[in-house]
């Protein structure tokens, strides 16, 4: 009987819970990026997962904490596709380009992005610790690209890799807020010209 019972509470209505918030945080992220987010309801996201917005209440509280999720993802799969295309420093700048290109074509959600990381900043914020761990996850991701003296060749003289990471950062974010404000400016020649400044080239690089 108690093994019965167990089996069917594993087929109730939230098995398959982690398929199921993959399924809404597609959703969310179509639907902000469709609708802005300010537009987007929780009940056109929980009609788009095929779900009830009851259902959606179970796996997400607030509008804010799903904005969160989403970014979140993006950011995971991001550094995923950067560790897989990226093999060392001759290849970061084409892959910021396309990095920047992407999120061109998804402007709601680049706005979205800088608009909750600024908010993010009060230490109340629904999504304050995920920016400081984000960020504090990437210095270190960064820094850790240079494990020998060869590496630390690379850069710049006199500009070591912590503070690489944080000016790395800076410029990107700063860029794509420029272009949030101004859809017409270039912002991939400029990132490709930050890499340049930051790291030397190797021999041969410079050659074509």
């Amino acid at each position: 009987m108690g093994q019965t019972k167990g089996r069917a509470k594993a087929r109730g209505p939230y098995a398959g819970t982690p398929a199921r918030r993959a399924e809404i945080v597609r959703a969310a992220r179509d639907s902000f990026a469709e609708k802005g987010y300010a537009k987007a309801s929780l009940r056109d996201i929980a009609e788009r997962a095929g779900i009830t917005h009851a259902g959606l209440l179970h796996h997400f509280r607030d509008k804010d904490e799903l904005l969160t999720e989403v970014l979140a993802q993006r950011d995971a799969e991001e550094w995923q596709q950067g560790l897989a295309q990226v093999g060392g420093f001759d290849q970061l700048a084409p892959y910021l380009g396309g990095l920047l290109r992407h999120h061109q074509k998804a402007p709601e959600l680049m706005r979205l992005w800088i608009e909750l990381a600024v908010g993010a900043s009060r230490p109340g914020h629904p999504a304050h610790v995920y920016f400081v761990e984000r960020y504090e996850r990437s210095r270190a991701q960064f820094s850790d690209g240079f494990p020998d003296e060869a590496a630390r060749g690379r850069l710049r003289e006199g500009i070591s890799p912590e503070n690489a990471a944080i000016l790395f950062h800076a410029v990107l974010n700063g860029l794509q807020l420029q272009w949030v404000l101004d859809q017409d400016l270039d912002i991939v020649g400029p990132v490709k010209d930050f890499v340049r400044l930051l790291f030397v080239e190797s021999e041969g690089e410079g050659d074509e």
